[in-house]
């Protein structure tokens, strides 16, 4: 199935942005905004900028990083509650609907990298050898999110209450991944368990190593990659075999 899920996912990237007159400007204007808006809030007035050099690289490569998983999850509650016509009148995998909201929002995260590469360089941030570290970071972050969107896909297909629980979870999530602040410098004053259990956040995993690739400035623990692989084997894994237990039911409203 597979022209039909690049199929599809490139359609609904294309629908996307249709009414709006910035089109998918929106897709690298919105991350952009939250960056300065947090960087407002939290390096300027809470002072988490204190301790970490190129806050504006730093801030902006965790809003970037957080965006692509959040866009797929968001993807993902409407994956089959908003397709069941197509399901209940065409035999095909059920897997094939999150699959294509993977193909759409990984499309639009190329266009993302390449921007936010751009940011990073007018920071002050040298183009580097580990810049190639970025392809394999993606990749796990991509499976990671596939499994997770499965997961979104079966529980927003069981119960639409969930799809509203969703955004609430994210924005918790978010603030618990580091995004805005330096973990180390955060928990320097905290019991050693705090940072270690921050760093068993699937999320803190990708944006510290995205950090420490992007960034001659910060450098990020190695055994996170350890970890990032972890997750993604374990999110797919798990999202898959939850997703395909309800494969039958997925046609039924």
């Amino acid at each position: 199935r597979r022209d039909f899920i690049v199929a599809l996912g490139s359609g609904r990237k294309s629908v996307q942005y249709g009414e709006t007159s910035l089109g998918r400007f929106w897709l690298v204007l919105s991350p952009i905004l939250n960056a300065i808006v947090y960087y407002f809030i939290f390096g300027i007035l809470l002072q988490t900028s204190k301790g970490v050099e190129n806050f504006a690289a730093f801030l902006i490569i965790g809003v970037f990083t957080f965006t692509y998983t959040q866009r797929v999850v968001m993807g993902g509650t409407k994956a089959i509650a908003n397709n069941r016509a197509i399901i209940s009148a065409i035999h095909f995998p059920r897997a094939v609907m999150p699959l294509a909201v993977i193909v759409q929002e990984i499309q639009q995260q190329f266009v993302s990298i390449g921007i936010l590469g751009i940011i990073v360089l007018l920071t002050g941030e040298p183009l580097t050898w580990l810049w190639l570290a970025v392809i394999p970071i993606l990749v796990l972050q991509t499976l990671f999110n596939l499994g997770l969107c499965m997961l979104v896909a079966r529980w927003t297909a069981a119960s639409r209450d969930v799809a509203q629980l969703i955004p609430f979870l994210m924005h918790t999530w978010r603030y618990l991944s580091g995004v805005m602040f330096s973990i180390p410098v955060f928990t320097a004053d905290l019991a050693p368990w705090v940072e270690k259990v921050l760093y068993l956040n699937p999320m803190t995993g990708y944006i510290e190593l995205m950090r420490g690739s992007l960034m001659t400035s910060y450098d990020a623990p190695a055994y996170l990659w350890l970890l990032a692989t972890m997750w993604a084997v374990v999110g797919l894994v798990v999202g898959f075999i939850v997703f395909y237990r309800a494969e039958e039911s997925y046609s039924r409203g």
